[in-house]
């Protein structure tokens, strides 16, 4: 099998832990290395991996990292028609869908343990499917691919962290958590100005409207967790979209916080008290607001229609 890493230089918490990992490689030359600085240099890194015929593709970054990655891959097609196994390292600020998968959190003991199973022949252990997010928006054909997208509270949050917080702490995990966690308080006291001010956003979830039309925070993801643990669906249904709204007008919201990060709200947290979880296909909204996918940024643009579906699925292996 044929493995090739991309390392995002830029997006590791620690210089240091890259430096080893990139040292780790020199016992594996047959592994092909390639190292970007900037996130335009994504597609041409992909490029040369592909004509190397790589099969099993480390990502040596973080969310954002994968982001690209995963938007060359499915949007771009860089490999063609195939798709490589891709194994996300937790080598980046914030690292949330590798830690879902399951990674090892140093990257470099992870990189050794995936190399070591394609050694033995006993990758296919490590491997599991997920659904990916394509997030279509903008001019026609603009899409972006991911495993978490959110409007509202959550992109502003992510703004405030990015603005405040040190670039290799705060930006993470540890930012996201401590930041959601004094919004909900906020707005439990009644704050909803600033950060916490509602999006207006015309939403329809498999072709049925939303019975809200402002919201403080909506989510959508296939991941099973997100940062610290938090796994907030619990809907049912099909659809390999799970999503979550919250109402500008919910109820008792700090009440409701604790079950909602767990995935087990109270009775009578329902739609019509303002929360509403549910298993999708698709979500179609027309908005004027901003929205992240998977921490990075996407400025508002004025009554854009954002559609947001999982019909594409990517074997990634665990490191």
């Amino acid at each position: 099998m044929r493995v090739g890493l991309l390392s995002n230089l830029r997006a590791g918490r620690n210089a240091r832990r890259t430096a080893r990992l990139l040292n780790f490689l020199r016992d594996y030359p047959d592994v092909v290395s390639v190292e970007t600085t900037a996130a335009g240099a994504v597609p041409e890194a992909l490029d040369d991996l592909a004509r190397q015929d790589v099969e099993l593709l480390i990502v040596n970054g973080g969310d954002g990292t994968l982001t690209h990655t995963l938007t060359e891959i499915l949007g771009r097609r860089s490999f063609g028609d195939r798709v490589p196994i891709v194994a996300p390292l937790r080598g980046g600020r914030t690292n949330m869908s590798a830690q879902d998968l399951g990674s090892h959190k140093d990257p470099v003991r992870g990189l050794a343990d995936l190399l070591q199973a394609v050694k033995t022949g006993h990758v296919e252990d490590r491997i599991t499917s997920r659904p990916v997010l394509k997030v279509d928006h903008g001019s026609p054909g603009e899409s972006h691919y991911g495993m978490f997208f959110g409007v509202g509270m959550i992109y502003r949050a992510i703004q405030v962290a990015h603005e405040n917080f040190p670039a290799r702490k705060g930006q993470g995990v540890l930012g996201s958590t401590l930041l959601t966690a004094s919004l909900i308080a906020r707005n439990a006291l009644g704050d909803s100005g600033g950060v916490l001010r509602p999006d207006k956003v015309d939403l329809r979830l498999d072709g049925m409207p939303s019975p809200y039309a402002e919201f403080t925070l909506l989510i959508a993801s296939t991941l099973d967790r997100l940062f610290a643990g938090m796994k907030p669906f619990w809907g049912t249904g099909p659809g390999a979209l799970q999503t979550t709204s919250l109402a500008s007008d919910c109820e008792r919201i700090g009440a409701a916080a604790p079950g909602i990060w767990r995935g087990q709200p109270a009775a009578w947290v329902q739609p019509e008290t303002g929360y509403l979880s549910r298993n999708v296909d698709s979500l179609e909204m027309r908005m004027s607001c901003g929205f992240t996918i998977d921490g990075e940024l996407f400025d508002p643009e004025n009554d854009s229609t954002v559609c947001v579906s999982a019909n594409d699925s990517v074997r990634f292996a665990r490191t």
